[in-house]
Order: structure tokens, then sequence, then C-alpha cells
């Protein structure tokens, strides 16, 4: 059996005074954090919330009918820090499933998520206090609400129990009915629409995304595993732990036996302090999401210089990481390792690419892992190595049981083909004749500029190349002759000059002409969420509307 709180339950009893989570000046072990989250879950049964009760066919699988699942849902409104770990692990020790909240949301997404997710209680830090002060009398289903002391001085939320002090009151009782089938509930908002639930038995996320491919049958040989290992891996997992890549991170490695390490300033991606923690907490291993954590932290390195020998491990997910800013880390860190991984919340880790000193990986050149396959365009068949259509990246085997309360998305996401039900997030690929993934991006932001399309990451990739480009987007934009124009925004390094031509002439060494930029939108900044994942939206109107005020005409081809 596979359950997230079984397995932490385990590996603290094998390994109760290794340090689990160090934030700031606070240093947790295994079995402090382990009587913490116990505390937690008791918490959360004093006020009702946990599993009320299980449906089943009559095979004997979990059932879910709507709100029917049997678990209450526990929101996490948290920056990082040892609350958030604590707030998943507290809330699957009392059967509850937590969910993560974006901090960015406004009040109508914030109500319209927590209203979707039915939240029975809200865990949250007392900076956002005031916005759920603003929209609490929306929020009937809500039973409990616990507030964090994160410094800010933000005054109690009416009603609001203290974090510390509940804790403090409870009762470290071990959990109890833990099962398999028990929820973990990723919320993802995507490149469009609103967010939508993710719904994974725990069991399929354990294998699927949170633990390296030959796991040990039950939590104690996970545990055993955990001391055979020996020395601990230290991870710093830098992005925020509201998106699934970041808490993602910092389970696999506690999973391992290791220590997760939380930088000092986690609200925002502060380059010195990432590395200032990497230094004084000797990490050995740092996460990070592509290209838009790569550049600044670079950048850092380049103004300061900071004692990284301990580091021996880089990750990458949610977002490319180009072959450049590979080199750039390689270059700057003697001995790492970088492991550029693909996934999704749909389907958990899917590919992976390993790069060393001199051994640097391609851009979006993936090997697949176990049960993942690119599918023909009509979803029908399986494609094989080197056929040359464009088709979709899809898993089969541990993956997710559907969205939350949507059965029409839940159809259109997890199809069945040749009998095999599969995860399609929306990556369009193509499959080698060596059996290596080509991505080319997800299929949401794909441009169809005059019958033909282009995907707008792997223009992005080739604008990247210019060494005078900090960051860049591309989007789709209206045009009377083909429909859609290919349009870059593009933030430039510091002193740098615009250049268009130049732009333009580097992206042709590694692009078709037909997949060139028509035009070029200079920004200081491009608008990326706290994850760094790339904000379209922002992109596309931003776009419209310089080109509006310019009066831009698209070049011909």
């Amino acid at each position: 059996m596979h359950n997230l709180a079984a397995i932490h339950e385990a590996i603290a009893r094998a390994l109760p005074e290794r340090e689990c989570i160090v934030f700031r000046d606070r240093r947790f072990t295994w079995a402090q954090t382990t009587d913490r989250t116990r505390r937690l879950a008791d918490v959360l049964r004093a006020h009702g919330l946990g599993c009320h009760a299980e449906r089943r066919n009559a095979a004997g699988d979990t059932v879910l009918e709507g709100w029917e699942s049997g678990q209450d849902h526990v929101a996490l409104y948290l920056h990082n820090g040892n609350e958030y770990l604590e707030g998943m692990l507290g809330a699957f020790k009392a059967r509850c499933a937590p969910f993560n909240v974006n901090y960015r949301y406004v009040d109508d997404e914030l109500v319209y998520l927590l209203r979707d997710a039915r939240a029975r209680a809200v865990v949250f830090h007392g900076a956002f206090a005031p916005a759920l002060a603003r929209v609490r009398e929306r929020l009937e289903d809500v039973r409990l609400w616990l507030q964090v002391d994160d410094g800010s001085g933000a005054p109690r939320l009416p009603g609001a129990l203290d974090y510390e002090a509940a804790l403090a009151a409870a009762a470290p009782a071990p959990p109890r009915g833990l099962s398999p089938d028990d929820l973990y509930v990723l919320y993802t908002g995507g490149t469009t629409g609103m967010p939508k639930g993710v719904l994974w038995r725990q069991q399929d996320i354990f294998l699927g995304a949170l633990y390296p491919p030959g796991a040990p049958g039950d939590a104690e040989g996970v545990a055993r595993r955990a001391v055979e290992r020996g020395d601990p891996i230290r991870v710093l997992a830098a992005p925020p732990f509201m998106h699934g890549a970041a808490h993602w991170a910092a389970f696999n490695i506690a999973f391992l036996g290791g220590t997760v390490i939380v930088q000092s300033h986690p609200e925002r991606l502060d380059p010195h302090d990432v590395w200032a923690t990497v230094e004084r907490e000797r990490a050995s291993a740092l996460t990070i999401v592509g290209d838009a954590f790569a550049r600044p932290l670079l950048d850092a390195l380049a103004e300061r210089r900071y004692d990284l020998s301990s580091l021996r491990l880089l990750t990458s997910g949610g977002a490319i990481l180009s072959s450049e800013r590979k080199r750039e880390l390689l270059d700057a860190i003697p001995g790492l390792r970088i492991n550029d991984s693909l996934g999704s919340s749909e389907s958990g880790m899917q590919a992976v690419q390993s790069s060393t000193k001199g051994r640097e990986g391609e851009t979006a050149r993936f090997e697949l892992a176990r049960a993942n396959v690119v599918l023909s365009a009509a979803l029908d068949r399986v494609l094989a190595p080197g056929d040359a259509e464009i088709g979709w990246l899809a898993k089969s085997g541990h993956v997710p049981l559907g969205y939350l309360g949507d059965p029409q998305k839940t159809a259109r996401t997890f199809p069945v083909v040749d009998g095999v039900r599969h995860a399609v997030p929306g990556d369009r690929a193509r499959l080698g004749a060596d059996g290596r993934l080509h991505l080319l991006g997800r299929d949401s932001v794909t441009i169809n500029s005059g019958g033909e399309k282009i995907f707008a990451e792997e223009v992005e990739l080739a604008l990247k190349t210019h060494p005078d480009v900090h960051d860049a987007l591309v989007v789709g934009t209206p045009s009377e002759r083909w429909g859609q124009q290919v349009t870059a925004l593009v933030a430039l390094r510091p002193g740098a000059a615009r250049d268009d031509a130049a732009l333009r002439a580097a992206a042709a060494a590694h692009l078709a002409g037909f997949k060139l930029p028509k035009a070029f939108v200079v920004v200081p900044a491009i608008a990326r969420a706290p994850s760094g994942k790339p904000d379209y939206a922002w992109a596309r109107a931003t776009a419209e509307r310089a080109l509006a005020g310019e009066g831009a005409r698209p070049d011909e081809r």
C-alpha cells in the first residue's frame, strides 16, 4: 500500500532525529514534523473533518460521484514554509484532501476556487487575512479558519484560530484508517480557462510523480530504503509549493529520507536569497522552473560569489529549460548535474533529460519514462518511433481519476485508446526514430498562420539563443492576410539595444521562415506566475495593444 501519510509516518519511525524541514531559523526533525502534523490532523478531526464514507463499485474500486468522495477538502492559502508541507501531511493524516490556492488570485477567482473545491477548512498566512475578510460571507461551507502568523502584523480574522496555539492544544494521535485510495487534489489553471481540480489516488500520485521507478511495495519498504541511502539529500525547492512542480520536488526528496529547505523570502523570487540559502544550508539539490528561474539565478552569480560546492543536482520542471541556460549553469557550478523533467498535473512525470558538463542535452528533447507514449493526432493509435506525424504526449497506468465535478473535461483529457485509458494533458510532440521525444509545445498556445501550425514555445526558444534576449513570449495576433501572425514579446538584457533584424536572424538559424516573428514588441519584463509559467493572456493583450498603437504591419513571407 502507498499512502502518503503512512509513508511519512514510517520514515519518521526509522529516522526520527534526521532533519525533515528547515525554514529560516526553524529546524524540524522527522519526529517533530510527525508530532506537528498529527496535531494538525487532530485539529481538523475536532472540527468534524475527515473521511466520512467511501463509495465503491461491485469490483471494489473507489467511485467518485460529484461530491460523494467522502473526504473533506482543506485549502492551503500559503506562501512556502514549514506550514505548507505540514498542511498537506496533516490533512492527509486526518484523511482530508488538501488542495493548493494560487495566492495571486483576486477576490472573484478566490471565491470560485474555494467554492468549486467545497473547502471545509482554510489554512492561511496572515497576509491573506484581508482578502478572506472580503469574501468569507460567500464561503458558506468553510467550518475552520486557521491563521498562520507570518510576521505581517495582520490582525486575526474574526473566528479564526491561531495555527501554533491550535497545534499546541491538540493531541498527537497516530493516524487511522489510511488507504491508498485516499485523495490527492491538485488545482491547475493551465494556460486557459478556470482552474480545475485534478483528482489522484494517493498510490497513483506516489508512483506516478513522487518517487523514482522501482518503488518498494509498502511504506515500511520505502522507509528501509531511506535508511539504506545513508547521508540525506538536502533540497531547496525554490518555486511556490502552490504549484505541483515545487511540492512534488519536495516530496520526492522527503520520501527518500531527505531534508526539505525553504529560502528565507519565499514570497518572491530573490536569486541572492536562493543562493545564500544553498550556501548556508549546504543544499545538495535545487529545484527551479525553467529559464524564468535560471536567468535571474545566473545573473545573481555574475554579481556575487557563493560557495556552492555542496550543490550536485539541479532539477527543473514546469517550463522549458533551454540548452543555453543549461550550459551556463554547468559552467558556473562545477560538478553539477541537471535533470530536466517533463510532466503535468494530469499526468505526473513523463520524460526526463540529464545533462552534465560536456554532455548538455538539447532543448525539448527527452527520454520517455515508462508507460508514456505519443498518440496520433486523432487519438486513435500509438505512434511508432520515427513516425512523422505530430501527435499528443500521453501516459497510461498511474494516472488521475479525473477532474473534480467535471465528467466532460475528464472524458476529453483521459481518453481510452486501444482499450487503455490515457492521460492527454495537451502537449504536442513527435517521436524520433531513436525513440526520443521532441516536445513541440502546448496545443492551447499554438498559432495558426496561413494554415501552418506554429508552436509558440519553439519560437521562444529560438529567440532566446540571441545573447541580448533576457526573456521572450510568442503569441498569435490578428492578421488580415494570414489569420494570425507570429508576434514576439521580448525583454532585453540591461543595456541592450533593440535590433529586430538581429533577433529575426537568430531565430532563423533554428526555424523555417514561416515560423519567424512578423512583429516584435519590446517590454520591460515578461509577465509570469510565481511558478515561472508564462502568462499568455497578458502577452496577447499586450501585443495587440502595442501593435494597434504603433500601426505595425507584418512583414511579407
